[in-house]
């Protein structure tokens, strides 16, 4: 299976585009899409979902050219938008009979397929009570329900685990690392911890375009020996920070550890090994 983005571009206004000549081939398994918010990430989300067109480009599944023929992409889609939202007033499982009826989704094994997936999302002692009961992060594992239930060969989840706590989070890595070895799945996220762990592929973008795509050690290799960190006066750190690529920083013993990126270190500093945050962030502050 491929999933191949030809050149597409989603323009707003003559001076505004969500999207410019962006390419991308994606094969089974998961890519992690990384970018700041306004990178365009859920702009080309919703064209690989069909929801929206391209204004140029085209996107070709399989090679069925699905902006002319969104069905095709439509019957093997599974879809959790970052707006999704639900019916209070419904329960779990009568929510998910509901949208399997709306994907054409019966038979007789609908009812096993609803509580497994209620109970690999840890919501089949809740699947009775109304959603609108439910925390931001149950009504997020309903969304990730949802996404799943015609067995879809595509799966596309912008911004999954906002709202989830640890737990949860690591449920849904489990959940999706076994999903991915018969299906694409593209995980869309600002946060590198929800990549960093389960995806194959990595593309980082910002303002509509890609900045780098391969796998994690491709990205990293880009920092490789510029990733250092120092000890520092807390008066430094507004000065530090308008001449280097701040990673992070931890208080200890009235001072200030601080984890940097730089092509030339300063003197004192501790050479780091690089991971895939510190190459994310390079990526997207010096572009």
């Amino acid at each position: 299976m491929t999933l191949e983005i030809q050149n597409i571009s989603k323009k707003y206004n003559r001076n505004k585009y969500g999207l410019k000549d962006f390419s991308i081939t994606i094969e089974k398994g998961i890519l992690g899409l990384l970018g700041p918010n306004g990178a365009g990430k859920s702009t080309l989300l919703k064209m690989i979902a069909t929801v929206s067109k391209p204004t140029q480009g085209v996107i070709i599944l399989n090679k069925n050219n699905i902006v002319k023929d969104a069905n095709y992409m439509r019957k093997q889609l599974g879809f959790l938008p970052q707006d999704f939202g639900v019916y209070p007033n419904l329960n779990a499982f009568e929510f998910l009979e509901y949208i399997a009826a709306m994907k054409g989704i019966g038979g007789s094994n609908l009812k096993s397929k609803i509580e497994q997936l209620l109970d690999g999302l840890n919501l089949l002692d809740a699947a009775k009570k109304p959603i609108g009961s439910y925390s931001g992060g149950m009504k997020q594992r309903v969304g990730i329900a949802q996404a799943l239930l015609n067995n879809p060969s595509i799966v596309i989840f912008d911004e999954p685990t906002v709202g989830l706590d640890p737990e949860e989070r690591v449920r849904f890595r489990n959940l999706i690392s076994d999903l991915a070895q018969d299906c694409i799945v593209i995980l869309s996220s600002h946060i590198v911890s929800d990549i960093d762990t389960i995806a194959d592929q990595v593309a980082v973008m910002k303002n509509g375009s890609l900045l780098s795509y391969g796998n994690q050690e491709v990205l990293i290799k880009q920092v490789d020996q510029k990733v250092f960190s120092i000890i520092i006066d807390k008066e430094q750190l507004a000065n530090f920070k308008n001449n280097q690529i701040v990673v992070s920083t931890s208080r200890k013993e009235g001072m200030l550890h601080v984890r940097y990126i730089s092509e030339t270190p300063i003197e004192h500093s501790i050479p780091q090994q690089a991971n895939l945050e510190d190459a994310y962030l390079f990526l997207t502050k010096t572009n």
